[in-house]
């Protein structure tokens, strides 16, 4: 495998982890630890896509990593 190939290995295993988590009730959809997993994630995710020159799945890896981001900050914003 290459290093981009592990660099989306890694982004997408960030992404499943949580969701299985969520789906199993371990963490709740608006949860730190959801959006942090999403936000990481979906950015390395990109990140990989980016490196594959890959434009459909740049813009929905980017748009994740946008929305999840948006999701964590109103998150820290309500706890300070």
């Amino acid at each position: 495998m290459t290093m981009t190939d592990w660099t989306g290995a890694i982004g997408v295993t960030l992404l499943l982890v949580a969701f299985f988590l969520n789906l199993t009730g371990k963490i709740g959809k608006e949860s730190f630890a959801y959006l942090f997993l999403n936000v990481l994630g979906a950015g390395i995710a990109c990140l990989a896509s980016v490196l594959l020159r890959y434009w459909p799945f740049i813009i929905l890896e980017g748009c994740w990593t946008l929305v999840s981001a948006v999701g964590l900050a109103a998150l820290l914003r309500k706890r300070l």
